[in-house]
């Protein structure tokens, strides 16, 4: 399944809980769990929020490898699917 994950970092960090922010970040992109595939990783122009497309069987891998983050950042993890089209009056098709 594929899952937009929206990461929100808390405002209200010092700057010791940012740095390991950093360091907990650091770490998850070094060494991606087994069955977890991170297609890319956007983020907003203003530094606000990350937006990650990632792939996991289930939603609860998606949870447990959020958890170290939880602290810090506030995270919106939804299911979605691509689109292959969209026209007026029409269905839209998807794939995967």
């Amino acid at each position: 399944m594929l899952f937009m994950l929206v990461s929100k970092t808390r405002t209200d960090l010092s700057s010791e809980e940012f740095a390991h922010l950093g360091e907990l970040a650091k770490q998850f992109y070094a060494n991606v769990p087994d069955g977890v595939t991170l297609h890319n990783d956007w983020a907003a122009v203003d530094g606000s929020k990350t937006y990650a497309l990632i792939e996991a069987d289930d939603e609860l891998l998606i949870e447990t490898i959020q958890s170290p983050f939880r602290p810090y950042v506030d995270i919106e993890i939804s299911a979605v699917r691509n689109l292959a089209g969209w026209e007026v009056g029409g269905d839209v098709e998807t794939t995967g």
